[in-house]
């Protein structure tokens, strides 16, 4: 028998399972963040039993682990009769695990807002959904940016766990040509430099964002 040799079609192979992984980590971000806005906004509510149960949900979520999720999104769903394809499931799962941290994130940021804003918005009679929108959401958003893009390269290399389901992101990918090359310092030092190049760049920009907004 012949192995194969890493070469450039392997790498190619990685690039396209790069592709993947961008796209999932894109996915999460997407529905995690609208999934975490809304539970921001109940963590924050004045009726105690939105913010009871959104912070139960932010709990919950923080305390499995990811891959408990994922297990329950693909096989779980499996067992009840539920085909859910790869991508679908690893995106649902990431989705879930993203939505409870950036909820936790922009939870405070949104609390990181002077009160005494909070106080001149009310004393211009603004209803709450005014004060959001013009006086809290802007500023919050302005002080989230760096600790969101910051989250993203977590999100970026927690993908990396949805190979457990058979989804070829770029640690799947690693795995196979390594199966097929048996060159794992090769292989693995490629899958290595190509999260670099990825998740580098955003932790540099997450610390320009907190010098450049002081936040």
């Amino acid at each position: 028998m012949t192995l194969r040799t890493f070469g450039f079609d392997e790498f190619g192979f990685l690039l396209q399972a790069l592709h993947w992984t961008l796209l999932l980590t894109v996915i999460a971000l997407i529905g995690g963040g609208l999934l975490g806005f809304a539970v921001a906004l109940a963590r924050t509510s004045s009726v105690q039993a939105i913010r009871f149960a959104a912070g139960t949900y932010i709990q919950v979520i923080q305390g499995i682990p990811v891959l408990m999720i994922l297990f329950l999104s693909y096989y779980g769903l499996s067992l009840a009769g539920f085909e859910l394809p790869p991508l679908f499931a690893a995106g649902a799962s990431m989705t879930i695990y993203t939505s409870g941290y950036l909820a936790e994130i922009w939870r405070g940021c949104i609390q990181a807002v002077p009160k005494q804003q909070w106080e001149a918005s009310e004393s211009l009679a603004m209803t709450r959904l005014q004060q959001y929108r013009y006086v809290v959401l802007p500023q919050a958003g302005r002080i989230s940016l760096p600790p969101t893009v910051g989250f993203a390269v977590q999100v970026v290399k927690n993908t990396s766990i949805t190979s457990i389901i058979g989804f070829v992101e770029l640690a799947r990918a690693g795995q196979l040509i390594n199966n097929a090359t048996f060159q794992p310092f090769r292989v693995f030092i490629a899958v290595a430099v190509l999260y670099f190049v990825v998740c580098y760049p955003l932790s540099q920009l997450s610390r320009w964002l907190e010098r450049r907004l002081h936040a």
